[in-house]
């Protein structure tokens, strides 16, 4: 196996690898031998559920629930008449059941557009109203707080204007990560609309070449940040309708953003009205039954991923987002979650045994490669993340070579170094070699998004990097016309640790909404803790639109950075070249592409005409300094001036490489690229 040949500490495990390979391509062979091909197979959202048939003339409602004793379809259309409408088993052994509701002679229908809907389920567990699991949306009545299913059918299809659009031309990834309830300024729920309206051209102007949109999948409870997902195929109503999630798609795609969807297949929520949970009445329908079917730390169902059945549904939704909403990708949540038994919960991953032999979900593993590999099809360029905290060798290598078939995997271990630097070692303790390692640690071969926060980051009980660096003092300290050692080192260092993330961290960056400007405080939804307020629920622009305070001159820097990245294509260089490591000064030089990066992380010492061995003899000119007054800083640095290398002789070195003399002040961060004629 290739991913073997590339790390030969892999060879004990070669079989394990192949047998991984094995299972998908026997799994690959048998869904085409049955369906005629994968994409295929994950269509069985275009049967189950309800549709029209124009050909029949009517609504048709399947619906699979192999171990019901009987099913009733029940709703607007027929005031609720609980037995009126059975459905009927079908006769082939699926376990399916279904109604046809025909058109009246005059042409009329009796299922409407907008019309709410349930389906009545008798099994082992009682007799009990459920949303059907294939439902295209699902709504929340204002008074009883009760979700039902709608019927969702437009007389016209959108109006789709992005055929020019792939995400093949993104390039390297800048993700902007965001939510849409929590994106607009008011005490309220933002909508998909005051998102493309409002919020878009922000992050246009930024940079970002894609958005990761969190909490689409429908979830009974707000506060979850929607990772407690009921209705897998509808998307939020609370947000607006599908039609104004498609309008802002479509409108990313003509700004040249991808759409990335967070997808949740890693659990769901275990509510019984809402969800999934003992759908025919038995336990063991869509997931595992006993403990297995339970995850003890986020209180929601696992998804039995050996099921041919769950196997369809979960793949059926992946097409079904990328096909009806033009969505570019997929960030998987909880893949750690989905590879292992244990969850990954107290594991320590300190040797490959535990990536191969111990408590590996095998069904899992292939489930991921048929993923992965659907999505490649469906749409060629589309973006695959993993987000895994135990760095299962190949997840981000081809399915050939031995892996998953990921694109990329998170950085997760970034985010977690710095808060733990921030809370527990003095800025003049700072382990400079630890700190290069840990940003340059991941594994050769697979892509990896960087990022120094996300959302995790700046929920209630932790804090933004932003607010560890500056804490209170960011309520009172913020203007321009203010002074105050706290903001002047928060200032510095909020712009150096994310400089040096997106520069060394990996082959693409993520950030939170709102971060860019160092955005105050923690995330925390309405709940009875907090007197259902939605103060920490929103993102405050007016503090970035005020060029009156510092968050501007955050904000700015961000644009730099971005702009400065993409237009020099570093993040498609995978070799890094070290160039210079001083943990006496706290000086950290690298090169990669095109661009000399120096980072002087001391808290007080600056240094004239600093001096080390340059990568390569000619003139160098500063194309970015943190230390810009724009940016925040002082102005210590002269951006016009050049640096020429020379042939001098340093202490000690008997090296003949050309030298370069850098004035770098405190807690500044110098970004170098030779000048061209």
């Amino acid at each position: 196996m290739q991913l073997v040949k590339d790390d030969p500490w892999l060879e004990p495990y070669n079989d394990a690898i192949r047998a991984r390979r094995d299972r998908f391509v026997e799994r690959l062979e048998q869904v085409t031998h049955q369906c005629g091909s994968l994409e295929q197979f994950a269509a069985c959202h275009e049967q189950l559920g309800v549709h029209y048939d124009a050909a029949a003339r009517g609504w048709r409602y399947r619906e699979w629930a192999p171990r019901a004793e009987q099913l009733w379809l029940i709703g607007d259309f027929n005031h609720w008449d609980r037995e009126s409408h059975p459905l009927i088993r079908r006769d082939d052994g699926s376990g399916e059941w279904e109604i046809f509701l025909p058109d009246a002679p005059d042409g009329s229908q009796l299922l409407a557009h907008g019309q709410l809907l349930k389906v009545r389920v008798k099994g082992s567990n009682g007799v009990w109203d459920r949303i059907p699991p294939y439902i295209r949306r699902a709504v929340q009545d204002d008074f009883t707080a009760d979700f039902a299913g709608q019927i969702w059918q437009p007389e016209r299809a959108f109006p789709w204007t992005d055929a020019g659009f792939s995400p093949q031309s993104v390039g390297s990834p800048l993700i902007y990560e965001c939510h849409i309830g929590m994106a607009q300024e008011k005490e309220g729920v933002g909508t998909y609309s005051e998102f493309r309206e409002l919020i878009l051209p922000r992050i246009a102007r930024l940079g970002y070449n894609v958005i990761q949109i969190m909490a689409i999948q429908e979830h009974p409870y707000y506060g979850s940040f929607g990772y407690h997902v009921s209705n897998l195929f509808a998307p939020s109503s609370r947000f607006g309708t599908p039609e104004e999630l498609k309008q802002l798609i479509d409108a990313a795609h003509s700004m040249g953003i991808a759409v990335l969807l967070d997808i949740v297949h890693s659990h769901a929520v275990k509510n019984f009205a809402e969800g999934l949970s003992e759908f025919d009445g038995e336990d063991g329908q869509y997931f595992h039954t006993g403990g297995r079917g339970s995850h003890p730390g986020w209180d929601s169902r696992l998804f039995d991923y050996g099921k041919p059945e769950v196997q369809r549904f979960l793949l059926s939704n992946l097409r079904y987002w990328i096909e009806d909403f033009h969505f570019d990708g997929f960030r998987f949540d909880g893949v750690t979650s989905m590879l292992y038994w244990h969850h990954g919960e107290g594991v320590a991953f300190d040797h490959y045994d535990k990536y191969f032999h111990e408590g590996v979900e095998t069904d899992a593993v292939t489930y991921l490669q048929m993923a992965t590999e659907l999505a490649h099809r469906l749409k060629p360029g589309a973006i695959v993340i993993a987000e895994d905290m135990s760095g299962m060798p190949g997840l981000c290598r081809p399915i050939d070579d031995g892996g998953l078939g990921f694109d990329f995997r998170l950085a997760m271990g970034i985010p977690d170094y710095w808060i733990k630097l921030l809370k527990h070692t003095p800025d003049e303790d700072w382990d400079i070699h630890a700190l290069y390692d840990t940003l340059t640690n991941r594994r050769y071969g697979e892509a990896t998004i960087a990022y120094a926060e996300s959302h995790d980051q700046a929920l209630v009980g932790d804090k933004s990097l932003a607010f560890w660096l500056m804490d209170q003092e960011m309520y009172w300290n913020m203007a321009k016309s203010t002074q105050s050692i706290v903001i002047d080192r928060g200032i510095a260092l909020h712009k150096m640790l994310r400089l040096i993330t997106i520069a060394l961290g990996g082959d693409g960056y993520l950030n939170f909404i709102g971060n860019e400007f160092g955005h105050p405080e923690w995330v925390d939804f309405p709940r009875e803790g907090n007197h259902w307020s939605y103060t920490y629920a929103r993102r405050q622009w007016s503090l970035v639109d005020n060029p009156e305070l510092r968050y501007e001159q955050l904000n700015a820097f961000d644009v730099a950075m971005i702009g400065l990245v993409k237009d020099s294509g570093i993040l498609k260089e995978p070799f890094i070249q070290q160039v210079h490591m001083d943990p006496v000064n706290h000086v950290i030089i690298f090169r990669r592409g095109p661009l000399l990066f120096i980072f002087n992380f001391h808290p007080d010492k600056s240094i004239p005409d600093y001096q080390f061995r340059a990568p390569e003899s000619g003139e160098w000119k500063i194309c970015l300094s943190s230390d810009d007054r724009a940016f925040g800083g002082f102005d210590r640095v002269d951006t016009n001036s050049t640096c020429t290398t020379l042939a001098t002789v340093m202490p000690g070195d008997t090296s003949s490489s050309p030298v370069l003399r850098v004035y770098i002040p405190n807690r500044t961060a110098l970004v170098l690229e030779l000048a061209t004629d």
